[in-house]
């Protein structure tokens, strides 16, 4: 199958530490994370922030196949995952990641819409890799 690469270089410890972050494809190259950018909301990147990105675009892509796979050939999928990082003794851990879904996908039932998407929910690989809780709210426009 494939290997992609990522890699981090944190400069400082702790807290007066900066970190820079970059992915093979060059997509994010020597992008600024640290504890700032973590918890404080300042310009940068966090791991949460990149474990949901990771987590939207893929459940978001394995629904696209699923629903292609169904006999559906038009749509659009919008997708937000929001990654909850807990207090968890004297660490922490990604506790939950909550995707939101608003779909258009003409001709499609309620039904058959909700098995699909929870489908690609349970199975899109980064929700296999979590170990967390995950959840889907799904919305249906209709025409």
């Amino acid at each position: 199958m494939s290997v992609r690469s990522a890699s981090a270089r944190y400069e400082g410890l702790g807290k007066d530490g900066k970190g820079h972050v970059s992915t093979q494809s060059g997509v994010l190259s020597d992008n600024a994370y640290g504890f700032n950018t973590r918890f404080e909301n300042e310009p940068g990147t966090n791991p949460e922030e990149l474990i949901a990105a990771a987590h939207a675009s893929c459940f978001t892509m394995a629904l696209s196949f699923a629903l292609a796979e169904a006999g559906h050939s038009d749509g659009t999928l919008e997708t937000t995952a929001k990654v909850t990082l807990d207090k968890d003794g004297a660490g922490f851990k990604v506790s939950k990641s909550a995707l939101e879904l608003v779909a258009s996908v003409p001709g499609i039932e309620q039904a058959d819409f909700d098995r699909i998407a929870d489908d690609a929910k349970a199975n899109c690989p980064i929700s296999k890799l979590l170990n967390a809780e995950i959840t889907l709210e799904k919305t249906l426009k209709t025409a």
